[in-house]
């Protein structure tokens, strides 16, 4: 089994039947760039090839069948199974997943509080609130069971964003604990690496961070243009015994989607790609081969 991870940025079908591009929502470039976006995060997903897509920030089902439909199809072999239940995201940005195979079970945690998991939230935070900014999305294929997550951004408030998703981190620890021996997290850990100590690290502690086999200056898989700021917010966590039969893989991070502007200059890009826009996404794609999956 192959998996690819991939923050989509902002893909969603807007009320007119188009689609959103890989852009923000103050982005005042031209909308005229959005179908060149689209194509690209297609291109750069079907570059992935894989089994299982673990998808963040798709507005809903309806956004994530027509991107398959109208875009990705065009690029590969078609995913048949997409799941996109709506999670906490006040924008409706939620995690989804797109597969080639049927996966045996499904189930969202976008409801999990506090008191449900037996965790102290932080300070201000009724135990009775979900804690899960999006969604912790739980698929079962085989002996595998995968965890797709998007979790608290850095920002308006550091400290108070830390503060959330070290909540959701351990939450996930908690669940991923009651899956079995073979699991993995999938997607958007909205780590900065620039605290002294990790949100995610009662995640990592559990499992490992396979992101952490590539070497440091390889890692990043995002670019923020106005602070030329580069970070490795994408996480790829593996419960020890998959860790170990994993031993020696490493995560690929594909760059081929995202603006010019990213990396040396010269580095591979697809072809319709601009400085900025158009672009896949701001963010990189990861892909991990996982071998054989037992049903």
């Amino acid at each position: 089994m192959r998996i690819a991870t991939l923050n989509m940025q902002n893909l969603r079908l807007m009320p007119d039947g188009t689609v959103f591009g890989a852009r923000d929502r103050d982005d005042d470039e031209s909308p005229a760039l959005d179908e060149a976006d689209r194509r690209l995060t297609a291109a750069l997903l079907a570059q992935a090839d894989a089994d299982v897509l673990a998808l963040q920030e798709v507005f809903d089902q309806a956004s994530l069948d027509a991107f398959h439909d109208r875009y990705l199809m065009h690029h590969c072999a078609p995913y048949p199974w997409r799941l996109c239940l709506p999670g906490n995201d006040g924008r409706g940005l939620d995690v989804a997943i797109m597969s080639r195979n049927p996966w045996d079970h499904a189930a969202s945690h976008a409801g999990v509080t506090p008191e449900d998991l037996g965790l102290d939230p932080p300070e201000g935070m009724a135990r009775d609130l979900p804690i899960f900014r999006r969604d912790g999305l739980e698929l079962r294929f085989g002996e595998l069971t995968l965890f797709v997550v998007h979790f608290k951004a850095p920002y308006p408030d550091a400290a108070r964003a830390w503060a959330v998703r070290r909540l959701e981190a351990e939450a996930l620890a908690r669940l991923a604990a009651r899956a079995g021996p073979l699991w993995l997290v999938a997607g958007d850990l909205n780590e900065p690496g620039t605290a002294s100590e990790r949100a995610v690290a009662p995640l990592e502690a559990l499992g490992e961070n396979l992101m952490l086999r590539l070497p440091e200056a390889e890692r990043w898989t995002y670019f923020q243009p106005d602070e030329r700021r580069y970070g490795a917010p994408d996480g790829l966590i593996a419960s020890p015994i998959l860790a170990a039969r994993l031993e020696g893989v490493v995560p690929q991070v594909l760059r081929a989607g995202m603006g010019r502007e990213a990396g040396p200059e010269g580095a591979e890009r697809l072809p319709e790609t601009g400085l900025h826009r158009p672009h896949a996404s701001d963010h990189a794609g990861v892909v991990l081969d996982l071998g054989v999956v037992k049903r």
